[in-house]
């Protein structure tokens, strides 16, 4: 396995979130190398069912050694998160008392070349959580229209320079398919140059744009968080993870609609937040692991 070890992040504040609470099932809707369950499990030794759920296999295999010491505890599912109220549907599960999505890509997908996330590593231009599904970010570079790239790299990427990415990406491949994260680092750095805000890689948001545009990655999360939270029972709790901002806005906009009073009503909406305001990294969380500065934990609780 050439995964490096992978730091979950701000794992003390989402145990701190369940302490004194009696869990029976959990769902990780996104188990990673099984990080965040771990600290859980030891945590919560009343738990009968602990359900982790991903989309990379390579993930699912490390994940399963790391919890070998709960696997008559553990259920590990290999879908992706959006797949969430039919996996509990397959496995009997009705009721929950708690749920994590972490979002976006994690650590071990970065550092791994061949998996084609990371422009500092040379790779295939793959990108995919799951190796499985056909759509991939060499498909996406060499067919997808100027127009097309130049939307997803605006919406997704959120880069001012998005015209300029894509029509380079669109003349570049008429002489030959781009094929490789450095071939396609390489060119963006030649077009783009300089560094986005003063700090950001040239390819940056590019790449982010491209990964989240392979997995959908947008797409999928509200309709899961709205899917979970009818099986919640009384005083369970969702803890969402996200990364940048526009992940972040999804959850944000869904735990509001969740905890609002509806007009005209005086019975208490069935969902409460329990932080105002999304907890982040304390400093010495991001001088141990710089990747989780831009983190933030939200969480709400069934009443």
């Amino acid at each position: 396995m050439e995964y490096k070890t992978h730091a979950p992040v701000l794992v003390e504040e989402i145990v701190q979130a369940l302490e004194g609470r009696k869990i029976a099932i959990f769902v990780d809707a996104t188990l990673g190398a099984g990080g965040h369950a771990k600290r859980i499990l030891e945590a919560h030794p009343e738990i009968v069912r602990y359900i982790g759920i991903d989309a990379d296999p390579e993930a699912i295999q490390l994940a399963t050694e790391n919890l070998s010491s709960w696997k008559k505890k553990v259920q590990i599912v290999h879908r992706n998160f959006e797949d969430v109220n039919d996996v509990l549907k397959e496995v009997g599960v009705e009721a929950i008392d708690g749920a994590l999505f972490d979002l976006g890509v994690s650590s071990m997908q970065l550092d791994i070349g061949r998996r084609g996330f990371s422009f500092l590593q040379e790779g295939p231009l793959d990108m995919r959580m799951n190796p499985l599904q056909e759509l991939d970010a060499k498909k996406i570079v060499n067919t997808w229209s100027e127009k097309e790239l130049g939307e997803l790299f605006r919406e997704y990427g959120e880069d001012p320079r998005w015209r300029a990415a894509a029509k380079i990406i669109v003349e570049e491949r008429k002489k030959g398919a781009l094929t490789t994260t450095k071939q396609l680092a390489e060119l963006l750095c030649h077009t783009l140059k300089t560094k986005i805000r003063g700090k950001l890689h040239p390819a940056t948001l590019v790449f982010q744009a491209l990964r989240m545009g392979v997995n959908r990655e947008l797409e999928v999360v509200e309709r899961a968080m709205k899917e979970i939270l009818p099986k919640l029972s009384s005083q369970g709790v969702l803890a969402v993870i996200s990364f940048h901002r526009l992940e972040d806005r999804i959850v944000k906009h869904v735990f509001k609609e969740a905890t609002k009073r509806l007009k005209g009503c005086d019975v208490a909406p069935l969902f409460k937040l329990l932080v105002k305001k999304p907890l982040v990294p304390t400093l010495r969380e991001v001088r141990m692991n710089p990747r989780a500065r831009s983190a933030k934990l939200r969480l709400m609780e069934r009443s």
